[in-house]
Formats: C-alpha cells, sequence, structure tokens
C-alpha cells in the first residue's frame, strides 16, 4: 500500500506531481510562498515549470486594457492553461467569460467561476448535448453558445433533441465561418443554415463565429488583406440576417467572435465597436506568450499599433528549467527536459537562463536547442565561440507554444524577479 504522502489529494501539491520537491510533505496551495523555495536552491526537482509572476500580470492587465481600448470584450481560450487560478484571474481583470474547446473543458470551467462561455468548436453527440442541457440547469443564469456549421449538424441535432427530455430548453450557437479547418466556406449554404435555424425548437442563432489563426503569415500586408476579407464576410453575412429578421430581438445584441492570438491588432476591428454587436475575441496565449512563435507575431503588431520599445506589450512568463545531466562532446550539453516537458509544436524551445553556481544571467546568444527526445534536450552552441555550461548547471527554456507546455504539468512555480517561488498554480488536462 502506498504511503498517505504519494496519494493525491485535491487542491493539493505533494510528491505524486513531477517538479515538487520529493522529499517534503504534501501541503495546500495556499501554503507554497511560506516555504521559501527558490529555483536556485536546493529543494526544487527538476525539470520544473515556471511562471514569472511579474510578467503574468502584466500581461493580464495589458491584454485587457487592450480590448478596452478597441471596443471588444476578451473570451480567452481557457485550454491554454486550463488553469482555475488563472481563469479567476482573468475573470477578476475584466473577461467578459471564457471560451472552451469541448464541453469537459466548460464543465471545469464553470466549476471555477465561468458564467458566461463560448464553446469554439461543433457540437454533434448526444452525451455533450446531454450535459450542456445538464449544466443549464446546474448552472441557471449561465450564457453560453457553442459553433454550428452545416446542415446535417443541424439534422442530427434535431434527431436527438427529443430523446434528451428537454422539454422547451433551448441552447445558443454561433454560425461558424472558416476556410482551412472547420466552418461554413460560402455565403450561400451559410444563409441557409441561418434560415433553417429560425424558429427552431432546439437551437437559437446568436450570432458569428470564424478562426483565422491558421492563415496569418505574420506580415502587415497579407494579414490586412486577410482581414480585410474577414471583414466582407462578416458585413455581407449580418447584412442578410437584418434584411431577413433571422436573429431574434431577444438574442441581441449579435455575437462576433474571432481567434486573436497571432493577430489581434487586426481582428478587433472586425469583431465591431458598434453598439448592436458584441465582439468576442478569443485570444488564449497571451497570458503567458511565449519567446519565440507568438514573440514573433507580437513584433510586428507592436509595430502597427506603434508600441515604443521602452513600453513592451505582451512578456513572456512560461520557463522550464532543466538541470545539465552531460557534456559529452564539445558543443553539446543534454538537459533533463523534453518532449514530456515542453511544447516542440511550434518549434524548439529557446534557452533564456542559464544558473552556474547560484547566480543566475542570459542565455548566451550562440545556445540552441537543436532536437528533444521524450526526456532530454539537445544543446548545442559552437565551442569555438561560445562557451557551454557545465554538468549540474540550469538551464531554463522558453517554449515556443504555451498550450502545449501548460498541458504537460498539474502545476506550475509561480516567482518573483528574484527567482522566490511565491505561489503555484494547478492545471486540469486530465
Amino acid at each position: 500500500m502506498a504511503p498517505d504522502d504519494d496519494i493525491p489529494r485535491p487542491g493539493w501539491l505533494g510528491p505524486w506531481l513531477k517538479g515538487f520537491p520529493a522529499l517534503q510533505p504534501p501541503l495546500p496551495l495556499d501554503e507554497v510562498a511560506s516555504r521559501g523555495w527558490h529555483l536556485l536552491g536546493d529543494e526544487l526537482a527538476f525539470p520544473l515549470a515556471v511562471v514569472r509572476q511579474q510578467a503574468l500580470a502584466h500581461n493580464i492587465a495589458w491584454m485587457q486594457d487592450f480590448a478596452a481600448r478597441h471596443g471588444v470584450q476578451l473570451a480567452p481560450h481557457g485550454k491554454t492553461t486550463m488553469s482555475p487560478q488563472l481563469f479567476r484571474r482573468q475573470l477578476a481583470a475584466g473577461a467578459w467569460g471564457l471560451t472552451f474547446a469541448n464541453v469537459h473543458q466548460l464543465r471545469l470551467g464553470l466549476a471555477a467561476g465561468v458564467r458566461r462561455a463560448l464553446i469554439a468548436n461543433g457540437i454533434v453527440g448526444a452525451a455533450d448535448l446531454a450535459e450542456l442541457l445538464a449544466l443549464r440547469r446546474r448552472y441557471p443564469g449561465v450564457e453560453l453558445a457553442f459553433f454550428i456549421d452545416s446542415t446535417a449538424q443541424l439534422d442530427l441535432i434535431t434527431t436527438l433533441w427529443p430523446r434528451l427530455g428537454a422539454g422547451e430548453a433551448q441552447l445558443d450557437v454561433l454560425l461558424e465561418l472558416g476556410t482551412s479547418r472547420c466552418g461554413l466556406r460560402e455565403h450561400a449554404p451559410a444563409l441557409t443554415l441561418a434560415r433553417a435555424l429560425r424558429g427552431h425548437p432546439a437551437l437559437r442563432l446568436r450570432g458569428i463565429g470564424f478562426y483565422e489563426g491558421l492563415q496569418v503569415q505574420g506580415e502587415s500586408a497579407p494579414d490586412r488583406a486577410l482581414m480585410q476579407h474577414w471583414q466582407q464576410r462578416l458585413d455581407t453575412l449580418l447584412a442578410d440576417f437584418e434584411a431577413e429578421g433571422l436573429i431574434e430581438p431577444e438574442a441581441r445584441p449579435v455575437w462576433l467572435s474571432g481567434g486573436g492570438s497571432a493577430l489581434f491588432d487586426l481582428v478587433a476591428p472586425v469583431l465591431g465597436a458598434r453598439p448592436e454587436r458584441l465582439g468576442l475575441l478569443r485570444s488564449g496565449c497571451y497570458i503567458c506568450h511565449d519567446h519565440t512563435h507568438y514573440g514573433r507575431y507580437m513584433q510586428t503588431m507592436d509595430e502597427r499599433l506603434g508600441t515604443p520599445l521602452s513600453s513592451p506589450s505582451l512578456q513572456p512568463a512560461l520557463e522550464v528549467w532543466t538541470l545539465v545531466l552531460s557534456c559529452p562532446e564539445p558543443g553539446l550539453a543534454l538537459l533533463n527536459a523534453g518532449r514530456r516537458d515542453a511544447g516542440f509544436d511550434q518549434g524548439w524551445p529557446l534557452p533564456v537562463w542559464h544558473a552556474h553556481a547560484g547566480q543566475r544571467q542570459a542565455a548566451p546568444a550562440g545556445w540552441q536547442i537543436t532536437g528533444m527526445n521524450d526526456q532530454h534536450a539537445y544543446l548545442r552552441w559552437d565551442p569555438a565561440v561560445t562557451p557551454g555550461p557545465a554538468v549540474g548547471d540550469r538551464v531554463a527554456l522558453g517554449p515556443a507554444h504555451p498550450c502545449t507546455t501548460f498541458d504537460k504539468w498539474a502545476w506550475l512555480a509561480v516567482v518573483d524577479e528574484q527567482d522566490r517561488v511565491v505561489d503555484a498554480l494547478t492545471t486540469q488536462f486530465s
């Protein structure tokens, strides 16, 4: 039988979690700061996911201010972090609500206090529809909508509805437009679906949603043209909605929602600061940003926004701290973190910090990660130009995609600018 300290406890941290000090007893989240842990000390186990407190707070406040200045509301995508603590911080800062990818994520969000939500995805399963109805009954007054993009989906829901015991209940939907993923491709089928929703017993049309992210190039000219295309599609379809009265008075203002993590400065104007529209920006990665993938997009957005270099916009807040396991040949070090610990789908992580003999400094510019296995990362450099780390040193990596790093950790340490652990976050990906 396992010792009590090895049995997971809800709301607690303990040695059943990677990165937690194995010889420390379990403790509740609110006691983490009192332990005096330090990234450069000997208590913590590595690899360890770390969130910078100051950058996190800056990003939440900066993005909320951006939304307010551009006349849209934030509905951040919860799948980025799936952290109830961060959900509550985003709502407390002024977010309209949160976005989720499926009903399971929505359930966890509602339990964390979310009361307005989007499911930026289609729903077709009887179990998911039944759960949505049950959640509506469990949380009276909650506002939510999911995406619909075909008459086939509508027909399936119509067939399932009588078996779900929904009575006179209705669920709100956003018509999903698309080009490279889900979503209606052409205007005529979109209008046909909207007409089929008028007076439907199960579903009520609330507005339009789209996702532009897979088409973003990170260059202003093509990205402006992309969003002009989306603006035209939305305006044309909304004009037909108005002409035919396809959105009921009780369903107003019209909800319009776009993605926005890589292009939010151009998406916000498309959603529109108009009284008859509620623009919902689903950006999720802003909360921790990153060091490479979204960082490149942000440089282009800063140029368009006119952000001075002395007044940074979003800041990278997420790091994965590792130990140097081996330096088997000149110019190569093996780190004790790999694909199980840091996202790699948008490129290899970037070495950002090097800690030696209790001192932290920026990683040399010549260091780079050139590959990862499950539990190892390959750090390389030119030994004729740049010094390398020593066995036992600590190297902090900046992941290229927050979403696929958060989901590898059940908890993350929050640290201040002096590298002291001052808080902790938990995630609920499984």
